[in-house]
């Protein structure tokens, strides 16, 4: 999103963020969006934060795999990729269908039952727009939804949450034009904020606490819009200086 130069708040906005406890276990098949809107309250301009997980199991995005077999694990990997970038040892880089590029195509072997493996959504974009409609048409509310995932990042150890998906919140703001504290432009500043509140969301339901969602509260009215992360945060290779 663009915000016309001159009109950027001056001041950052006072977010709060709080956990959605409570929720059962996610199975295949179960109404995930409908559990989310009647598990808090929501005002406009909220963000709900929803994890690949939760996800991916109500959308029955889950495999079998022998631990047994040392070729099981690499065999979905493959079949989930569409490119191979490095491998070292157990580890595969690889880029998805959606464009991610990340370790192992993004399949989780964490908090899902002994033997499955979650995949990733097929398009978590549309997974995020159905989470938002329900939500919208049960609470009247007019909220953000993100759907994040947790990713390394090259050159840099440890991992952070990502926005995988999302539907009501433009994915980038735009900051080319505006000045900076010192009255420069600003030349190509474009900020992700639908990854950076996924990554704030994350602190709030922690890795192993079985907490799946997190609302974000006061962000910018400027913030929503239409947009999907996969059209307007990956990057094309055209533009990749390191693919």
């Amino acid at each position: 999103m663009t915000v016309e130069p001159g009109k950027i708040d001056e001041h950052p906005p006072d977010l709060s963020i709080r956990a959605i406890r409570g929720l059962p276990e996610i199975r295949p098949g179960d109404d995930l969006a409908g559990m989310l809107a009647d598990a808090t309250t929501y005002e406009d301009h909220d963000v709900l934060v929803v994890t690949q997980k939760v996800v991916s199991k109500a959308e029955g995005r889950l495999v079998d795999i022998d631990f047994d077999d040392p070729r099981g694990h690499k065999a979905i990997v493959e079949d989930e990729s569409v490119r191979i970038l490095r491998r070292r040892g157990d580890l595969i880089i690889s880029e998805t269908e959606h464009g991610f590029v990340c370790a192992n195509a993004g399949i989780d072997l964490s908090n899902v039952e002994a033997g499955q493996a979650a995949l990733l959504p097929v398009d978590s974009d549309r997974s995020a727009r159905r989470i938002r409609d329900v939500v919208r048409a049960r609470t009247g509310a007019e909220i953000g939804v993100i759907i994040s995932d947790t990713f390394g990042r090259p050159w840099r150890r440890g991992v952070t949450d990502v926005a995988i998906g999302s539907a009501g919140i433009g994915p980038i703001l735009d900051l080319r034009g505006h000045p900076d504290a010192l009255g420069r432009e600003m030349q190509v500043t474009e900020v992700a904020i639908v990854d950076e509140l996924a990554a704030a969301a994350e602190l709030a339901m922690g890795k192993s606490a079985g907490i799946p969602a997190a609302v974000v509260r006061g962000a910018p009215a400027e913030w929503f819009r239409s947009g999907g992360v996969v059209d307007e945060i990956v990057r094309s290779p055209s533009e990749d200086l390191f693919r």
